[in-house]
């Protein structure tokens, strides 16, 4: 009985398959549904032109009507597209092509006050062409080159979901932003952030951009409303260290790099 079992289980073995995988199954694509002996097979499935109809193997011209069916086409990915004013390009090391690049980086925002910046973070368009951009292997991903060796690297930065709206990074189709501290996220979504007067990374905490201007006005708040509360032990979350200070009903400001972004902590345990 266990050798008519074995049997069985051996049945056609290396009998089936297509060119790529030997195998004894099919799989349904959940994209579309429709059943293929594996993945890449699916890639390579056929086109339809939009003009005469007629299905064949995928290629930037039509078999039949010899209508191109996409200026833009790009054989490894199977992608086509007439507007060629996005400057689409291939990229070897993301594997996809890209039409912009994938980030608008936030940087020039460290001088700006915190006043304008819902004004001038609409400036920051993003210009295509492969020209225009390079692509950082420790981020993972095609950045404009005005980033290069002025950005700060994140592994795989890229490939991680928009921690406001947790849509997937790297394949999505809205314009994405690098922030100071190298997290990314959607530019849309760093916009409604700012609306609702949220001026740090939500990832790490670190200030978006320079608050000087901010930062001043807050000085002479606690300045005026100084009320001694004795001393206590703050984290600052933009040079990351810990310190003790005098206790404010404002605020607390970190004594390495006087920054307000900070939070109380317990005093540190000493060995």
């Amino acid at each position: 009985m266990e050798h008519d079992a074995e049997a069985r289980r051996g049945f056609a073995r290396m009998g089936f398959g297509c060119k790529h995988y030997r195998r004894r199954c099919r799989i349904r694509a959940p994209c579309c549904g429709d059943v293929f002996h594996c993945r890449h097979c699916h890639n390579e499935s056929t086109v339809i032109c939009l003009v005469c109809d007629t299905e064949q193997p995928v290629a930037q011209v039509c078999c039949n009507c010899g209508v191109c069916m996409g200026e833009y086409f790009c054989r490894t990915c199977k992608f086509f597209d007439d507007d060629v004013d996005k400057e689409h390009y291939h990229c070897k090391d993301c594997g996809i092509c890209s039409d912009h690049g994938n980030a608008v980086y936030l940087e020039s925002l460290k001088n700006i006050s915190y006043f304008k910046v819902a004004e001038l973070t609409e400036n920051f368009d993003r210009v295509g062409g492969r020209e225009n951009f390079f692509h950082c292997q420790k981020c993972g991903s095609c950045y404009s080159t005005t980033l290069r060796e002025k950005h700060y690297c994140i592994e795989n930065s890229m490939k991680n979901n928009c921690p406001i709206c947790y849509e997937y990074l790297f394949d999505s189709l809205r314009e994405t932003s690098v922030l100071r501290c190298g997290h990314t996220m959607h530019l849309q979504c760093f916009h409604e952030m700012l609306k609702h007067d949220k001026f740090s990374c939500p990832i790490c905490s670190t200030s978006i951009f320079d608050m000087d201007k901010f930062l001043r006005a807050l000085d002479a708040e606690m300045e005026a409303s100084y009320c001694y509360m004795g001393k206590g032990w703050i984290v600052c979350y933009d040079c990351r260290d810990t310190t003790q200070v005098f206790s404010g009903v404002a605020g607390h400001k970190c004594c390495h790099c006087q920054s307000h972004d900070t939070c109380r902590v317990a005093p540190p345990v000493l060995p």
